[in-house]
């Protein structure tokens, strides 16, 4: 396997030999930094990060000052990349086994186990401080639980235990969309409880053909992911459920949050587009005529969902007046 190749490289014994180039400091130092970079999920974190600026914006209806922002954006950064580093130290056994995870730092050595939850512990409370003091207690309280929930509700109960592990676990990150409210607002209203929901919803659509994938490593490493354990017919049906379920939750924001007509067509139009695919994908299921490439189809279209709806809650307190007062 490549991994324990290129653990067996770095572990190798430095050569005496008086001719063969030294490895910089530098280079060393550098891939260190990067190793601990992937510690962190830096993807996962990339996605979080996509729907907490727009909940502040348009919870301030207009920008909120930088001051602000920064604290959010980066105690919530910190946050999700502590519960990441947690995650990758608690997982690394399994870590080894799936084809997806073998190159993470703790399964090639180079992070150690010690030096991973030393950084985890370090991330995890540095961005409650920044959440307390940048932002306010509240937002820092809602950080710890989104660590809680991923560390411990999903990765040490529920992963290992459970096909509905994503569903249940996957409201960590859910969290961001709270944080960033309570860090503008201090409080958690109905809007924040809205776009709660549609995350919540869209987790599974969004993870569950992943699995699908990646459901040989799922199983190799005893890992009940709904994608993995259920054949693609069960799982096409859950897809086409939690994203109408999804859909309808966008539209809540109308009602209850004061949306205008930028979000409302947004939340239509890109809603429409993804259910469509959703259905596709459960109408091969149904003729067991699925793929993989089919299935990440809508991996990868769930991603551009978030993204869109996000980018019009952005846009809409700038432009027109709320559809309903």
């Amino acid at each position: 396997m490549e991994a324990p190749r290129e653990e067996e490289k770095s572990r190798a014994p430095v050569s005496t030999d008086a001719h063969a180039p030294a490895r910089p400091q530098s280079s060393r130092v550098a891939r260190k930094l990067k190793a601990y970079v992937a510690l962190t999920k830096p993807r996962i974190i990339e996605l979080l990060l996509v729907s907490t600026l727009p909940t502040m914006i348009y919870a301030q209806r207009g920008f909120p000052s930088i001051g602000l922002i920064a604290a959010t954006l980066i105690g919530g950064a910190f946050a999700a990349g502590s519960a990441g580093a947690f995650n990758c130290y608690i997982d690394r056994d399994i870590d080894r086994l799936m084809r997806r995870t073998v190159n993470r730092p703790l399964v090639t050595g180079e992070v150690t186990p010690r030096e991973a939850l030393a950084f985890a512990w370090i991330l995890g409370i540095a961005s409650l401080a920044i959440l307390w003091f940048g932002a306010n207690p509240l937002s820092s309280v809602l950080g710890a639980g989104a660590i809680f929930f991923y560390v411990v509700i999903y990765t040490l109960v529920l992963k290992r235990r459970t096909a509905q592990n994503i569903v249940w676990g996957g409201a960590a990150g859910c969290f961001p969309v709270l944080i960033a409210w309570a860090a503008v607002t201090g409080t958690v209203s109905w809007p924040a409880v809205v776009l709660f929901m549609v995350i919540f919803l869209w987790t599974p659509p969004h993870y569950w053909p992943l699995s699908m994938r990646y459901g040989e490593d799922y199983r190799n490493a005893h890992v009940p992911m709904l994608g993995a354990v259920a054949g693609a017919k069960v799982v096409s049906v859950q897809v086409v459920l939690y994203a109408w379920a999804m859909v309808i939750c966008s539209l809540l924001l109308v009602p209850l949050g004061h949306a205008g007509w930028v979000y409302t067509l947004a939340a239509v139009a890109v809603g429409g587009w993804f259910l469509w695919e959703s259905h596709a994908l459960y109408s091969r299921a149904q003729r067991e005529e699925i793929e993989d490439k089919k299935a990440m189809k809508v991996f990868h279209g769930s991603i551009s969902y978030l993204t869109i709806l996000f980018l019009a809650l952005a846009i809409d307190p700038f432009v027109g007046l709320p559809l309903v007062r």
